[in-house]
């Protein structure tokens, strides 16, 4: 009997212990086949602040002219560059110091300053960009470029530059040492020169004098620019902060505007911006569009670009003249003279355009595989990508830049 008992215990407890492990072996298939779903981020989604520019938040750039001196004997030659000379005397003047070295009895300033023979001075324009919201006090980074003949940069201080805007107001004061990343030497005629030495950058070389008052929001709303004009875009964004901010929160005025609801008050618009620049949207894909380069004979297309059959003859045509000089010699006892003429041949060749076959293609791999079985040099490719533009085969728009 005692038997009989124990085996009735074990079997009612072995059945509620069979349901619990296939109930584990259930959950445990369950979490695996979630952990291989796709996470639920939308995909080639983009920031907002990588699509869109707040309107009123922009640059402003500065400009102003000075002098660079300073220089190892690579400054203007103030022959060639009088202003050079007349800046660095109204200079000298602003500093109580007068240039008076004419002859005697002489009226004629122009004549002094001719003589002046400056080798470590340059005169040079000054560029700058001032960011928004930028401060009195706050450093910015200038640009200096040559104006006149100087050889090099390199070493040359820059002397107190103002730097004006549009309106002729000035916003910020440069000066310091000039960084020039180009390296150069020259003797006895030859010369070895990398990168250009006529420009240089100096690190927070200004500092800003002026604010520029900067309105971001008008009567509680504020517009969004997008980067690229599109309608399919500009829609996903407004739906985008809708769901984000709540509906009625974006409108779009126009296929590149979009008007916002905003706080007025500062601190809270300061936390709305910073949660609406990280808002994802998947951008719509752009139109089919071809960049040629004219001067560089670069040929760029983006992945909507695709081609209908057609036919393709292109022949190249080249000409080559060799000229060569003849030397002519008079006869003996002729008293004439020797002769040096120039002797041209003209070649002209013209290679066979045989028609081919460009067959379609749907994606940009096939378009790329179809244009390279042309084998065509870019500088004729440009030429095939218009005609077939014009013929109609190519879907997409051409842009020379």
């Amino acid at each position: 009997m005692r038997t009989a008992f124990s085996r009735s215990r074990r079997a009612a407890f072995a059945a509620p212990l069979a349901r619990l492990a296939r109930v584990g072996r259930a959950l445990a298939f369950i979490a695996l086949a979630c952990a291989a779903l796709p996470a639920a981020t939308p995909a080639y989604a983009e920031r907002l602040k990588d699509l869109v520019q707040i309107q009123g938040v922009r640059d402003n750039p500065l400009i102003g002219y000075g002098l660079v001196v300073g220089l190892d004997g690579t400054g203007d030659q103030t022959t060639q560059t009088p202003f050079t000379t007349q800046t660095l005397a109204n200079m000298l003047a602003n500093l109580g110091i007068s240039i008076n070295n004419q002859a005697a009895g002489s009226t004629n300033q122009q004549s002094s300053l001719s003589n002046i023979q400056l080798k470590n001075v340059a005169a040079v324009m000054v560029t700058a960009v001032l960011p928004p919201f930028a401060r009195p006090g706050e450093a910015i980074d200038v640009t200096v470029s040559s104006l006149g003949n100087s050889k090099s940069l390199r070493g040359g201080t820059l002397l107190l530059t103002p730097l004006k805007g549009a309106d002729g107001q000035v916003y910020a004061l440069g000066q310091g040492n000039v960084a020039v990343g180009g390296a150069g030497a020259s003797a006895n005629g030859s010369k070895v020169q990398v990168n250009t030495l006529n420009a240089g950058r100096i690190a927070g070389g200004a500092i800003v004098e002026r604010a520029v008052p900067t309105s971001v929001s008008q009567a509680g709303t504020m517009q969004l620019d997008l980067n690229d004009m599109d309608y399919d875009t500009t829609q996903r964004v407004v739906a985008a902060v809708n769901n984000a901010f709540g509906s009625g929160t974006a409108t779009a005025l126009d296929g590149r505007t979009i008007q916002l609801r905003a706080p007025s008050d500062p601190e809270q618009q300061v936390a709305f911006m910073a949660q609406l620049q990280n808002l994802d949207v998947k951008p719509a894909q752009a139109a089919a569009k071809v960049i040629l380069n004219a001067r560089t004979g670069s040929i760029v297309m983006n992945q909507m670009v695709t081609l209908q059959s057609c036919a393709v003859a292109h022949g190249n045509l080249s000409v080559v003249i060799n000229t060569q000089p003849v030397v002519s010699q008079p006869g003996a006892f002729s008293n004439g003279q020797t002769v040096t003429a120039q002797q041209s041949q003209i070649q002209m060749k013209q290679d066979n355009g045989a028609l081919k076959l460009v067959t379609a293609g749907a994606n940009l791999a096939e378009v790329v595989k179809a244009l390279n079985a042309l084998g065509a040099t870019p500088a004729d490719l440009m030429s095939i990508l218009q005609a077939m533009k014009a013929a109609g085969a190519l879907r997409a728009d051409l842009e020379i830049i």
